[in-house]
């Protein structure tokens, strides 16, 4: 696995100090909006203090098979309460409880600086620095109504309305955001990866009798003849103008409306009720017609991964050498 050098500010992502850390302490507190980030006794399992020591150290599997912490909880709790950080009705893909109430992504555990890379070809909708959710985040446009977000880099490589190809180089992982100012270092550094689709989570892995995401069902690295199709879909622009107009937060209902296109103005209405769920009053369906297809590759470069294993399965894979991470030649 290769690695860039990442300062500790980057990796946090407090540059600038002093907005980075207001933005992690709306996390906690909330704001005119929405509640507070809600916490108890049950939080303390997400941290992985060997794991995580690891990571920081640059030591990573030898198998090359990266550890997924946190799976999407198909019973997600109440939104109208609050970001919900406890494990109260927990339930992964699997039927397992490796996630939290609020969990809306697949959690690749990786040392800050590993590259991270477009899941599918598309357009960069986005690249924004939101520290009380998620840190530096890129989200990737593949048409079809369908979106993925990149949180917790230390860099991105990209700018906003950019095409990209499947596997491009995105940015460089990290941990910034209020999850790694406030757990660091005892919570695993990682990628969070979300898809949406027709503007709702979707989870890439498939339960029985789902179709997965995934291009062979896991996530595996790019090919050479991976279909160039997304998984259909189609916006509802009517949906999506009456989600604008109940936004109560008129500088965010602004930046919307200034969107150059419909289509964008929808991929960042689905983005932003995503992370500013509060702001809504209406949450209408924003697309129609959607069809999941295996399309999506792993979003890590080949030679930093083959594959992932399940944290809860990683006992049972035996005990797997180390190696530590080299500087890109």
């Amino acid at each position: 696995m290769h690695r860039v050098p990442v300062s500790i500010a980057e990796t946090l992502g407090l540059s600038p100090l002093g907005s980075g850390l207001s933005g992690c302490l709306r996390a906690l507190a909330g704001d005119g909006y929405a509640p507070g980030a809600r916490f108890g006794p049950s939080s303390l399992a997400l941290l992985r203090p060997g794991l995580s020591m690891s990571l920081w150290r640059g030591r990573v599997r030898g198998d090359r098979r990266v550890p997924i912490t946190m799976l999407v909880n198909r019973t997600p709790a109440d939104p109208t309460v609050g970001y919900s950080v406890r494990r109260t009705a927990c339930l992964d893909f699997r039927g397992r409880g490796l996630t939290y109430d609020s969990h809306d992504g697949t959690d690749f555990a990786l040392p800050p600086g590993t590259r991270i890379l477009a899941a599918g070809p598309g357009t960069v909708a986005s690249v924004a620095r939101e520290m009380s959710r998620g840190g530096l985040v890129v989200s990737v446009d593949h048409g079809g109504a369908l979106i993925t977000v990149y949180a917790h880099l230390a860099r991105a490589y990209v700018t906003p309305g950019q095409r990209v190809a499947r596997g491009q180089l995105l940015g460089l992982s990290g941990m910034a955001g209020a999850d790694g100012v406030f757990c660091s270092p005892w919570l695993a550094p990682h990628l969070h990866f979300t898809v949406l689709h027709g503007g709702e989570t979707a989870d890439p892995f498939a339960a029985e009798g789902e179709v997965p995401l995934w291009s062979g069902g896991m996530p595996t690295p790019a090919r050479s003849d991976d279909d160039p199709d997304p998984p259909a879909g189609q916006w509802n622009h009517g949906a999506v103008q009456d989600t604008i107009a109940s936004c109560r937060d008129p500088a965010l209902q602004v930046a919307l409306c200034a969107a150059p296109d419909p289509d964008h103005q929808a991929a960042l209405t689905a983005l932003a009720r995503r992370v500013h769920r509060f702001r809504f009053t209406t949450h209408r369906p924003l697309a129609v017609g959607l069809v999941r297809r295996p399309w999506l590759s792993q979003p890590l470069h080949r030679d930093d991964a083959i594959g992932a294993v399940f944290i809860d399965d990683a006992p049972r894979v035996g005990t797997i050498p180390t190696a530590t991470l080299r500087p890109p030649v």
